[in-house]
């Protein structure tokens, strides 16, 4: 909890309006070209293209839909939706919300979408719309005052699972077979303890993520050891391993993951408070989590967003308050291809990607063109 709370902080914002007409990048940083190993597609160092929105809330909570479409959740009960690639965002908060803490949003599609509020007791919160924020409807609020959610994961259209810092030394696990509709709290006996000091990050959404129908991971940090928990029967048992990244201190852990399969993934994180070296940034797992190597070249600094690139085995992007980073060998060497400050990544199924952070922040993968 003592992480959760840490990361609540943010400077004043205003509510969302809609966002004038696409401004022209400027002051882009210098990019740098990395090719993808021999017999894969030919990757270019990313390009952001800023997609104004109109107002200064920070987006945590990040949903691809399409290279067109995305959500964005944040501070002061921020929801904003875009269906023209971020040229235009519609602002489709949740009326009476204003006080609630948005840091994770999953989208099936243009209209139907799951949100979460994060915070102590009753600040937790779980609302779904099927018309594309016109209306939204509230399926789940804590009633613990000693739970605190953190993310929020989908499998499937039906089966989801929600996470909270441990209660009584043990995470506490929500589940749904409705798509968000309805949730319930899982036994924990197949939940391994937590380890003193231990929670969940809520930085970007990806401290719990999903593969496939089954496979779900769980990312700590807070503890002496940055732990990766597993489980493959949609969170009653788990399986718990030690990371490469930084830990013993409230502020270092692991802080997002991401998984191409159920067995190839990458977590990044590192020590979130400014200034603070994280030398071992990121970590490569080839073996559903079951045990992870360090990165051999990691990024330079603290990352809290991590995504793979659709279409590729091989290719993914980082990012953080100081920049984004890509790897284009599966996660062993990072490279820093720009400098503005992000907190999350996402990338759709037809190739879309795009990032979220503070000041409002939302920007676009531009496409390289190729020959």
């Amino acid at each position: 909890m003592a992480l959760t709370a840490a990361l609540t902080a943010a400077p004043p914002t205003a509510r969302a309006t809609p966002a004038p007409a696409e401004a022209t990048p400027a002051g882009e940083a210098p990019r740098e070209h990395a090719r993808e190993r021999a017999g894969e597609p030919v990757h270019e160092a990313p390009v952001w293209s800023p997609r104004p929105t109109g107002t200064d809330v920070r987006f945590r909570g990040l949903a691809a839909v399409s290279r067109t479409g995305a959500w964005v959740a944040g501070s002061r009960g921020t929801v904003l939706r875009t269906a023209d690639g971020g040229h235009s965002w519609r602002n489709v908060s949740p009326p009476g919300g204003e006080a609630l803490e948005y840091r994770d949003i999953e989208a099936f599609d243009h209209r139907r979408a799951v949100v979460l509020a994060i915070g102590e007791g009753e600040a937790s919160r779980i609302l779904r719309t099927d018309d594309g924020g016109a209306t939204w409807a509230e399926s789940f609020r804590n009633t613990d005052p000693r739970a605190f959610y953190d993310c929020v994961t989908f499998l499937d259209r039906r089966h989801g699972l929600a996470v909270s810092d441990p209660v009584d030394g043990w995470y506490r696990i929500l589940a749904t077979r409705d798509g968000g509709r309805s949730w319930h709290v899982l036994p924990n006996a197949g939940m391994p303890a937590a380890l003193p000091g231990e929670a969940a990050f809520a930085a970007s959404g990806q401290c719990l993520v999903s593969s496939g129908p089954r496979d779900v991971w769980l990312a700590t940090g807070g503890g002496a050891t940055a732990r990766v928990l597993h489980s493959s029967d949609r969170g009653l048992n788990w399986t718990v391993a030690d990371s490469t990244l930084p830990a013993g201190d409230p502020a270092r852990g692991v802080f997002a993951l991401a998984f191409r399969d159920r067995t190839h993934g990458l977590a990044v994180g590192g020590d979130y408070r400014t200034g603070q070296p994280s030398p071992q940034a990121a970590a490569v797992t080839a073996d559903g989590g079951r045990s992870w190597r360090q990165a051999n070249t990691p990024p330079p600094a603290y990352r809290s967003g991590v995504a793979w690139l659709p279409r590729s085995r091989s290719a993914a992007l980082a990012v953080g308050p100081t920049g984004t980073d890509l790897t284009t060998d599966g996660g062993r060497t990072w490279h820093t291809v720009d400098s503005g400050a992000y907190d999350t990544v996402d990338c759709a199924a037809d190739g879309g990607c795009w990032a979220s952070g503070e000041r409002g922040r939302v920007a676009r993968l531009q496409r390289p063109a190729h020959p």
